[in-house]
């Protein structure tokens, strides 16, 4: 059994329009609710052993939140290029090829992709995953490489409006 926790982003800033999109930084709103959804995920009893996030600036303080919240380093992230924008097509390729030892691995990523990704995941749709949205799938395998024909099971789905 594989568990697979995906997160979006938490909400970014847009105060500066000279910043390159992959260079914007989480706003004030972001910054509150990623350590409240960190909690969440922790008070759940879920324990992710490899945090992989895209590189972008966002993301990588998104993930920084979720780590203070669990006890780990930012060196002990795997920070994928190609998780920046990706889609869902690619997001499948990305968690096709996780490293095996990991059976529970929480992955920070961006939208659309990741809404798509996720309502291909099983039967329960979600219209958006919003900023900082947390969405957890049960995997049936015992290798990430038979993760595309594997029965999913849904865990869970959280958001910062449901708490904030």
């Amino acid at each position: 059994m594989k568990e697979l926790i995906l997160v979006r982003h938490a909400k970014s800033s847009w105060a500066d329009v000279s910043l390159a999109d992959f260079d914007r930084p989480l706003n004030e709103r972001g910054k509150k609710d990623a350590p409240v959804m960190a909690q969440k995920l922790f008070s759940r009893g879920v324990r992710p052993q490899l945090f992989v996030s895209s590189p972008c600036k966002r993301t990588r303080s998104t993930c920084k939140f979720f780590l203070n919240v669990f006890d780990k380093k930012m060196s002990e992230v795997l920070f994928l290029d190609h998780l920046y924008d990706a889609n869902s097509d690619e997001m499948l390729k990305i968690v096709k090829n996780l490293p095996e030892p990991f059976s529970s691995i929480i992955l920070f990523t961006h939208n659309t992709g990741l809404t798509d990704f996720v309502n291909e995941l099983t039967n329960v749709h979600v219209d958006n995953v919003p900023t900082c949205g947390v969405f957890g799938v049960k995997i049936e395998t015992d290798t990430w490489k038979n993760f595309p024909k594997a029965h999913k099971k849904f865990w869970f789905f959280d958001y910062p409006k449901l708490y904030i």
